[in-house]
Formats: C-alpha cells, sequence, structure tokens
C-alpha cells in the first residue's frame, strides 16, 4: 500500500466509507490471495491517479472479518464502489488495470464528479 490508498479496518468503516463525502473503490484482499497480491500495484496506482476525486482504500478479510461478513464477500478479490455511503457496484476477481479505472471513472460520471475543477 501507498499513501494514496487507506486501510480499511471494521474500527474505522463507517467513518471512511459511509460517511465519505467522495466516490470509494474498496479492494477486500488477503496477503494470501495470488490474485489479490497480482492487483496489488493497479490498487496502488489507482489511488494515486484519482486522488482528489475518489478514495480508493484496502481491507484485509482475514484482519476485519465484521466487514467482509456485512457485505458478504466470499471470493476475493472483491471491489465495491460506494457513493454517498451506498454501495454502487460490486466485482470479484482480478480485474486489469483499465477495467478497474473504467469502473471507478463511470461511478463519478454517474455522480456527477467525472472532472476535477
Amino acid at each position: 500500500m501507498n499513501e494514496h490508498v487507506r486501510e480499511l479496518t471494521d474500527e474505522n468503516w463507517d467513518r471512511e466509507v459511509l460517511e465519505a463525502p467522495e466516490t470509494v473503490l474498496v479492494d477486500f484482499w488477503a496477503p494470501w490471495c495470488p490474485p489479490c497480491r497480482m492487483i496489488a500495484p493497479s490498487i496502488d496506482a489507482l489511488g494515486a491517479e484519482f486522488q482528489g476525486r475518489a478514495k480508493v482504500g484496502k481491507l484485509n478479510v482475514d484482519d476485519n472479518p465484521r466487514v467482509a461478513e456485512r457485505y458478504r464477500i466470499s471470493s476475493i478479490p472483491t471491489l465495491l464502489v460506494f457513493r454517498g455511503g451506498q454501495l454502487v457496484e460490486q466485482r470479484v476477481g482480478a480485474l486489469p488495470k483499465p477495467e478497474i479505472a473504467s469502473l471507478l471513472e463511470r461511478q463519478l460520471a454517474a455522480a456527477g464528479a467525472g472532472s476535477v475543477a
């Protein structure tokens, strides 16, 4: 993880995701998961690319079981996108970086925040 990707936990979930004013991309992952490790550089890069427009975070499902159970995460990596505290998109699997970026761009456009002033 880098300075542009937030570490999400059971404790900070509501504040960082549900109460966030911006669109939030969450990567549910675990250190033992090869596909999770495969997309980690893409998630890190997207955190930097979308800085100021969207929040990018990662939640380790082993260390934070309450949130993982709450959203019925049964396969990882799972990517969830939240807008206004509401789950608006869910994708399972190791998606290529352009597909994750497109997913985020689509949600930003839907939120009316597709461009930076």
